[in-house]
């Protein structure tokens, strides 16, 4: 695998805890926590779009 770069997510606060996110070239978008940078969770950009919208809606519902 190439190695990836990885890149703060916008939606990440200024603080410790944040997401990471890396685009393989492959198509495969990659999303880390920085409390534990060896667990990689792995998916396409059309499921993580659909999880990112809904999480927005429901936050804007409260």
């Amino acid at each position: 695998m190439p190695e990836l770069t990885w890149q703060k997510s916008t939606y990440s606060a200024q603080g410790a805890n944040c997401v990471y996110v890396a685009a393989a070239p492959t198509g495969t978008v990659h999303l880390r926590e920085s409390d534990d940078p060896d667990v990689i969770l792995t998916t396409t950009r059309s499921p993580l779009h659909s999880l990112i919208r809904t999480l927005k809606e429901n936050s804007q519902r409260r």
